[in-house]
């Protein structure tokens, strides 16, 4: 499958030169996942988890993922790759972007930019409804479209974009067999999530309103990945 094309805002670069980081090595997508929850064991889950949600577990270990919600983009026998959706950075609204690129935009978007993940935090990502594909926009599962040219920010900026979207720097990648191995360990929940919760639920409350969502009181979790 194709892959998209990645833009980079103009205030990250990756050395003093400010040549653009090299595009990243994505895995390969999948058309569709199987049904996906955080069970008794690795043999309760799907083979894949693209399109669907993890949430980070109590002791995960790594601050970075602390209360992390990740919209999985693929995830396959190569690796996985997912977009964060809960960790805002701060300071950073939509509108500033576009104008960093000069991409004209009558409303202000102040909307949040996501950390999406640690790897490449300059590479842009728009995860959005399907409701819009231009160009190079990739379906994600038979749920979202994630897109990273230029093309879907002067959209947005029209206000022409798809009706729903967020926009995302970084993205989480894993190696062949790592994330399972972190499932294995306790460090992720699985859910599929509802777009409202990936859309319009706010930044702040989507870790514990994914976790009720799968019928999971968060306050319960304890630091071993179970429940108190």
């Amino acid at each position: 499958m194709r892959r998209p094309r990645l833009w980079i805002p103009d205030q990250v670069r990756d050395d003093d030169n400010g040549k653009p980081l090299a595009k990243p090595h994505l895995p390969k997508m999948l058309d569709r996942p199987g049904a996906a929850r955080h069970g008794g064991g690795m043999e309760t889950l799907p083979l894949w988890f693209t399109g669907q949600l993890l949430l980070a577990l109590p002791g995960i270990g790594d601050p970075r993922f602390e209360q992390a919600v990740i919209a999985m983009i693929s995830h396959d026998e190569e690796g996985a790759m997912g977009i964060g959706i809960s960790d805002p950075i701060a300071g950073m609204t939509v509108g500033q972007v576009l104008d960093q690129l000069e991409i004209a935009h009558d409303d202000p978007l102040e909307q949040p930019v996501f950390v999406g993940g640690p790897v490449e935090p300059s590479r842009g990502f728009v995860l959005h409804s399907m409701d819009w594909g231009g160009q190079e926009a990739v379906q994600v599962a038979d749920r979202w479209m994630i897109s990273s040219s230029h093309d879907i920010l002067r959209a947005i900026g029209e206000g022409r974009g798809p009706s729903r979207w967020l926009v995302a720097l970084g993205y989480a990648g894993w190696s062949a067999g790592q994330l399972e191995g972190e499932m294995v360990r306790h460090g992720w929940h699985v859910t599929p999530g509802s777009d409202a919760l990936l859309f319009d639920t706010p930044p702040a409350r989507r870790w514990q309103a994914a976790f009720a969502e799968a019928g999971v009181d968060a306050r319960l979790l304890t630091t071993e990945g179970g429940e108190a």
